[in-house]
């Protein structure tokens, strides 16, 4: 028979340990009793803002699985009585989907890549370097946002013909390389880091260059490919500067392409729906490729305390 003085003793680390874990097991009950009551009407209200934002996203795919004499028929149906698929097998006939396609890959990856290294070299630079006038040309480059895209076309087109770039993807690009978004968000980033992280990298002899690539840049990988997809997604969709700059319909990247098939007093609404899915499919792709990657950075990793 074991009494209790045969028991061993146990150590106050171990009570505070056995009572922290019950006051975690309370607040849990507490939780699972009372959240019910909360988030029953909480996420009915999410689900219907998702089915107030998919709704029309919805009606416009299946409506491009329909033929055109059952798109205005009266009552209006969300699901195709007939479906069909010769609105995709019409536009990619009728539009040079492979050469509009190549264009506008050219222009989203070549402007993603060079937004997201010189905003994170410029964002990297207002946020660790206190030189003189940093905040200041900081302020300058967020008073850019308050200016209408339509102020600038003028000079911006005037920039572009006199650098001998109109009629070329060159600019399309050269003109979006640079985003008060972009900086700004890689700045906010950099400023979180601990400078401590910085000084022990120099203090290994580690050069301004190697820092910045090989500690700076990994651990904003969640600004990067957030960047990434926005950027990307601005210019796959970007209209209004590409119809001004581009005269040659080789050179024409798909939004302008689109805009072609729109006619002047007639609209084939097939194939223009099939073709405005066909031109969502790699915004979608990009999305669910690098979503993953948008996560938390530990900017604490290598530090001690």
């Amino acid at each position: 028979m074991t009494t209790a003085a045969n028991l061993p003793p146990v150590s106050d680390e171990v009570v505070v340990i056995g009572a922290e874990e019950a006051a975690r097991n309370a607040d849990k009950q507490n939780m699972r009793h009372g959240r019910p009551k909360l988030s029953a009407p909480l996420t009915g209200l999410m689900w219907l803002i998702v089915a107030i934002y998919a709704l029309p996203l919805l009606w416009f795919i299946l409506s491009s699985f329909k033929p055109g004499s059952e798109l205005f028929t009266y009552p209006l149906s969300m699901i195709p009585r007939e479906w069909t698929f010769q609105g995709f097998i019409d536009a990619w006939e009728r539009v040079d989907f492979a050469q509009y396609f190549l264009n506008t890959a050219t222009v989203a990856l070549v402007t993603t890549v060079l937004t997201v290294f010189f905003s994170a070299c410029t964002g990297y630079a207002l946020a660790k370097y206190n030189n003189a006038g940093t905040r200041l040309f900081f302020v300058c480059i967020l008073a850019t946002t308050m200016l209408p895209t339509e102020v600038i076309l003028n000079p911006t087109f005037t920039v572009i013909r006199d650098l001998g770039l109109y009629n070329s993807l060159s600019g399309i690009i050269v003109p979006s390389v640079l985003t008060a978004t972009g900086v700004f968000m890689f700045r906010q980033f950099f400023l979180t880091v601990p400078d401590d992280l910085l000084h022990s990298a120099r203090i290994d002899g580690a050069s301004e260059l190697t820092i910045f690539f090989r500690i700076m840049l990994p651990l904003s990988r969640p600004i990067l490919f957030t960047l990434a997809i926005f950027s990307f997604q601005w210019r796959w969709n970007d209209y209004i500067w590409p119809l001004i700059v581009l005269n040659d319909p080789k050179w024409y990247t798909l939004q302008v392409a689109l805009r072609s098939i729109v006619g002047a007093e007639n609209i084939d609404w097939p194939v223009l729906l099939g073709a405005s899915v066909i031109s969502i499919l790699p915004l979608v792709l990009v999305f669910f490729v690098f979503q993953k990657y948008v996560l938390n950075a530990d900017v604490s990793a290598g530090l001690k305390d």
